[in-house]
């Protein structure tokens, strides 16, 4: 029996209901977070529940648990889940409304959801292949910053990729690097580390300062700055990151190889360096 939380309290995900006047359901008016957890020890913990709470005052919503509760509420559902590694999902909307209104109503009580879920990492052998990459234009709103429900624009460039035979949809707003569809993008050019920059276009991940941090830990020289489609075009390596993805190569473009020579088309040798401290870090710091 899978069991979540709702509203504070524990039950049945099957006996889990919702008012269709929830302004999460009708406007998609809320904000969420995942969190992955290995050997049952939540990933970053502090630094999700940060980001939720940076996510909520954007959408001028307060927080309805304080930071121990949130851990509580993780700490159970990880606890009650037969997975040692898991997804937990946290999610909190404005909540239902008496009628149908887009301004916000003058007395807001909450939704507040959670549910943890089998952790899919990618195999090895997509990880030993690499992935297959579309790019696009970025259509979404320009508040990407906030991890908000509201994810049609994502879920369509995510479906694009699909039906191409890919794995991830590559972003660009006016001829800069945003991210992916549903993830951080890096490009390593001339043995150098390639990060887009913070701000409100794109999700701060955090797998994303983990990378950077490894790269810092392991002197793998980094800029984060602006990147220009040009230079995602010419990159030696592409990669992809998020929590459940962790870091995977991406080695075809628009159909076209990333990278020259030898490594035309594979995973490239910084690609294989950060895996590995990316396990090892995981390893000692997550299961230890």
């Amino acid at each position: 029996m899978t069991l979540c939380y709702l509203d504070g309290a524990f039950l049945p995900l099957a006996e889990a209901s919702i008012s269709p006047m929830d302004r999460g359901f009708l406007f998609g008016d809320g904000v969420y977070e995942v969190i992955p957890v290995y050997s049952r020890r939540p990933f970053r913990l502090d630094e999700h529940l940060r980001r939720l709470q940076q996510s909520l005052a954007a959408i001028r919503l307060v927080n309805p648990l304080s930071v121990d509760e949130w851990r509580n509420v993780v700490a159970h559902l990880v606890a009650q889940a037969e997975w040692d590694d898991q997804s937990v999902l946290l999610q909190v909307t404005r909540g239902p409304m008496a009628q149908r209104n887009h301004a916000f109503p003058a007395t807001v009580k909450p939704t507040v959801f959670g549910l943890a879920e089998k952790l899919h990492t990618p195999p090895d052998e997509q990880r030993k292949q690499g992935i297959a990459a579309i790019s696009t234009a970025d259509i979404r709103w320009l508040r990407c910053h906030v991890k908000a429900t509201s994810l049609l624009a994502n879920c369509l460039l995510r479906q694009m990729a699909l039906e191409a035979g890919c794995a991830e949809t590559i972003l660009f707003r006016d001829g800069i690097l945003s991210e992916g569809a549903a993830s951080n993008i890096f490009v390593v050019k001339n043995g150098v580390l390639l990060a887009p920059q913070k701000n409100h276009l794109m999700l701060s991940g955090i797998t994303y300062d983990v990378v950077l941090e490894l790269a810092a830990t392991n002197s793998l020289p980094t800029e984060v700055c602006d990147i220009g489609d040009a230079e995602v075009r010419a990159a030696d390596e592409l990669w992809m990151t998020s929590s459940t993805k962790e870091v995977l190569p991406i080695v075809t473009l628009d159909g076209k190889n990333v990278g020259a020579g030898r490594t035309a088309g594979r995973p490239g040798p910084l690609f294989q360096q950060m895996y590995g401290w990316y396990q090892d870090f995981k390893r000692t710091v997550m299961r230890g």
